[in-house]
């Protein structure tokens, strides 16, 4: 008996030490918005994992599935450009395949921190719902997508707020 609570008290010791070492999410490298990625790399992002890799418990904390795109619009418009189709067009055949065929998703639109709080949410929306139109016109059912204008609220590097990353679309799977 005495040698298991030992046993717990060491563990319990060192994931103390652990957690004091882990970097705090605040400190943590921001991941860029993708720029450019293939359908298969956007259903690797998106799609859920086939098999636990260990029987460990972080297995058993659900991983939100999402991914943020850079998505050009025309200045202060919802109006995609040409160069953001390559990127949405690979989207569309990720959405459309096999592995996330039966999955609803919701598309985040995001500005920076010029403007007006409520001008950003009105554009994120705006922003949202071409993206979402796109895909559907690429053959994405509608009643699949969800769509929602976030603003400035939730900028991807706040110490930043005019920094490009945080103007983008974010596309997650919705259980």
């Amino acid at each position: 008996m005495l040698g298991v609570l030992a046993a717990l008290a060491g563990h319990a010791q060192a994931q103390s030490q652990a957690q004091a070492q882990a970097v705090p999410p605040a400190q943590a490298q921001v991941q860029a918005p993708m720029g450019r990625a293939t359908a298969d790399e956007l259903v690797e992002k998106l799609a859920p994992p086939s098999a636990p890799l260990t029987r460990s418990m972080r297995n058993l904390v659900p991983q939100r599935r999402q991914v943020d795109l850079v998505v050009n619009f025309d200045f202060d418009s919802a109006r995609l450009q040409d160069a953001s189709r390559p990127l949405l067009e690979s989207l569309a055949q990720a959405l459309n395949s096999e592995r996330l065929k039966g999955t609803r998703f919701k598309v985040e639109g995001h500005t920076d921190g010029k403007g007006s709080a409520r001008y950003n949410d009105e554009l994120s929306s705006r922003r949202a719902q071409a993206v979402a139109a796109f895909l559907v016109s690429q053959g994405v059912e509608s009643g699949r997508l969800e769509t929602t204008g976030r603003g400035f609220s939730e900028l991807l590097v706040p110490d930043r707020p005019d920094a490009a990353e945080n103007r983008r679309v974010r596309v997650i799977a919705v259980e």
